[in-house]
């Protein structure tokens, strides 16, 4: 089976850079077919199924890049029948519509031996604004119907611009992973399995908090003599979003995002006989490219565990930027804590759980604004 995954961007977001790292570190080992849709690239050199409206050039990689025109079903078909590939990148035109494009794989898929996969989106951080004001319904689009979003330019904005426009994108999109860490600093498969759109850091958590046969407390891969399958929410994406009407843009994916929006999850829990199972508990997450010291987020940790104002809080986590360059990775439950240094993640991801939690004091304990509701 083909694994086919669109990614798409205006000219100069970053694609063909985007593209090379995931050649030389994520599809190792893979054939893969490039297949580029940009206007004025209909004359690549080659001209090998020519007849069929596809021109073919070999990439240094080994990986077969290809401009399709005419039937774009008829020409996927072509591509997946002749070179049965491991997986297909498709680079749209800058200019076209995401939906448009999943649209057309969707509408072929059936009959080929194909699978869309993912489909990302990349976006110059420094432009958001511009382009959403000069392009309009070509830019929403792209961003509203992504799996997963990619900021490039990350490494040279300040973050004020940054989180100006991580603002004005989840306008358009409250549900895909963003990736802010510039992609230089992550390695190919890490930007792979957030494009396949990985667990959320609020349902790993709920997934050690509670246990859905007896509502004890279990770690991932304890258990009380259940069969337990902690089901990761992937997206499925034959039987996606995309299946709705082209304006009916707000698509739910699978997914209970701790991304820098407010939330109000209701989970039933007996903890260690602290907790009753009518106790009702909330979870507080957010996304934030914040940078931190262990010393602070240690003695943030600590407040939470001292100061019952804050709420009553069963668990903490998350992976923010270091302010030396490292990333800071923290854990807490009641009279524990441990923060250590690790890779850097796709975005800096903090969630706390528990009853009757302030979220006003948790945004401000970690330095950060309060969202607006």
């Amino acid at each position: 089976m083909t694994k086919i995954d669109i990614i798409s961007g205006f000219l100069g977001a970053g694609k063909t850079t985007l593209i090379k790292k995931l050649l030389s570190e994520a599809f190792t080992g893979e054939q893969v077919v490039l297949i580029e849709n940009e206007f004025g690239e209909i004359g690549i050199d080659g001209g090998f199924l020519k007849e069929s409206g596809i021109e073919i050039r070999e990439m240094n990689s080994g990986c077969i890049c290809c401009s399709l025109v005419g039937d774009f079903g008829k020409s996927l078909r072509e591509v997946v029948d002749t070179y049965h590939p491991d997986r297909i990148l498709i680079e749209p035109s800058g200019v076209g519509k995401l939906s448009d494009v999943i649209k057309a794989v969707q509408d072929v898929q059936e009959e080929i031996d194909a699978q869309l996969n993912s489909f990302t989106t990349v976006v110059d951080v420094t432009k958001c604004r511009i382009y959403r004001k000069n392009f309009g319904e070509f830019f929403s689009n792209q961003i509203e119907y992504a799996g997963a979003v990619i900021l490039s330019r990350t490494d040279k904005a300040k973050p004020e611009k940054i989180e100006e426009s991580v603002v004005l994108l989840r306008e358009l999109n409250d549900k895909a992973p963003f990736i802010t860490t510039p992609i230089a600093q992550l390695p190919g498969k890490k930007i792979l399995e957030t494009m396949e759109s990985s667990k959320s850091l609020e349902e790993e958590l709920l997934d050690e908090i509670i246990c859905p046969e007896c509502g004890h407390h279990h770690e991932e891969g304890e258990c009380c003599g259940h069969d337990h399958e902690h089901e990761h929410h992937h997206h499925e994406h034959e039987h996606h979003h995309h299946e709705h009407e082209e304006h009916d843009h707000h698509h739910d994916h699978d997914r209970g995002e701790c991304c820098g929006h407010d939330h109000d999850h209701h989970h039933h829990h007996d903890h260690a006989g602290h907790h009753h199972a009518d106790d009702v508990f909330t979870s507080w997450g957010r996304e934030t490219i914040h940078t931190y010291t262990k010393d602070q987020i240690s003695n943030i940790l600590k407040e939470l565990e001292t100061d019952e104002s804050y709420g009553n809080v069963l668990r903490a986590k998350g992976m923010v930027a270091g302010a030396d360059g490292e990333w800071i990775y923290f854990d807490m439950v009641p009279e524990e804590h441990e923060v250590r240094t690790g890779a850097p993640e796709y975005t800096g991801r903090i969630c706390v759980i528990g009853a009757e939690l302030n979220e006003d004091k948790l945004a401000a304990l970690f330095g950060l604004a309060q969202e607006a509701n």
